[in-house]
């Protein structure tokens, strides 16, 4: 697969992802714990298709000592009992709220409230904010066609 389009060479893509970018750190810095961060990458970028960013995160997570099997049943957490509760409720999450045009309402009250038991006002916050960057990453990469299978931890910073 070729991309569409040079991003990595382009200028205004590169004032654009600068704040995206930006968005993500304040993410990255926040309370809500690393390995739920990657896994909610991993589960919106399953679900957008986005080879990109699965390649990039999963390698990422894996990095940071993610277990395989855990990385391998992200896709079917409901199945698995490899996942905390918090982390089941972050999925949960992340699937509503990247779904959002498939559901009349958006995130149901039963959703928001299961993630509202594990995480504190500032971390559901944090993965609101997660979920809305990882969604935005998905789109550009899906549209534009970035191919996946390159990425190497660390590639960009």
């Amino acid at each position: 697969m070729e991309a569409r389009v040079n991003v990595f060479g382009s200028q205004f893509a590169a004032k654009f992802l600068k704040h995206v970018n930006s968005a993500g750190k304040a993410v990255t810095d926040s309370a809500l714990p690393m390995a739920t961060q990657e896994l909610v990458k991993i589960r919106a970028s399953q679900i957008n298709g986005c080879g990109f960013c699965l390649d990039m995160h999963t390698k990422e997570a894996a990095e940071a000592g993610e277990n395989a099997t855990r990385l391998h049943l992200v896709a079917a957490w409901r199945e698995a009992t490899v996942f905390t509760g918090a982390e089941r409720a972050a999925l949960e999450l992340t699937e509503q709220g990247t779904r959002i045009a498939d559901a009349a309402g958006g995130v149901t009250d039963e959703v928001w409230a299961r993630a509202a038991e594990h995480y504190d006002e500032d971390q559901l916050l944090a993965l609101v904010a997660l979920i809305s960057v990882i969604n935005a990453y998905n789109r550009l990469n899906v549209i534009t066609r970035q191919p996946a299978g390159e990425y190497k931890p660390g590639q960009f910073g």
